[in-house]
């Protein structure tokens, strides 16, 4: 049974995420998103609030597990039986920087290989980043994100504006 993980913040989940989970899944007999707290960014959500969603999103895939981690994907690769870290890209800055990444995986981990999935060309322009920044100023995010997501990115800005 071949194991893939694919890790990141996915705050939120968006449908360029999506795209890659279901094509992921298509190649491995499971695929666990992993969602991690990344401390460069300021989190929209909580990973509790993005796991659940994510699950929420990605009920239609059969093979697929959520969950999150904190410290290095490697040990949480291990930790789970999984030897396969896929990867999403969207652009050549994206591959980049994702190519820096898988070698100093495979630096820390050899047994470990990282396989990248391009994300469709109708969510090239969709980032998560994007999205936050879209919704708080009260822009339409309608057919990038799932539903349940686009509902909870409204009620969080609601709860930000209220508190400003």
């Amino acid at each position: 049974m071949t194991k893939a993980v694919c890790s990141g913040s996915f705050d939120p989940v968006t449908y360029g995420h999506i795209d890659v989970f279901e094509r992921a899944s298509k190649m491995f007999d499971e695929l666990t998103v992993a969602v991690f707290h990344n401390i460069r960014k300021e989190p929209f959500f909580s990973v509790e609030e993005r796991v659940r969603l994510i699950e929420e999103s990605t009920g239609h895939i059969p093979n697929i597990k959520v969950s999150s981690f904190s410290g290095l994907i490697p040990d949480y690769l291990h930790a789970n039986g999984a030897n396969v870290i896929v990867r999403g890209l969207r652009s050549v800055t994206d591959f980049e920087y994702e190519v820096q990444q898988a070698q100093m995986l495979k630096h820390i981990a050899p047994d470990l290989e990282t396989v990248f999935i391009l994300t469709g060309q109708e969510y090239y322009f969709v980032s998560s980043s994007g999205i936050r920044e879209l919704a708080m100023f009260h822009g339409d995010i309608h057919g990038l994100v799932p539903e349940c997501v686009e509902e909870a990115v409204k009620r969080r800005i609601m709860e930000i504006e209220a508190k400003s």
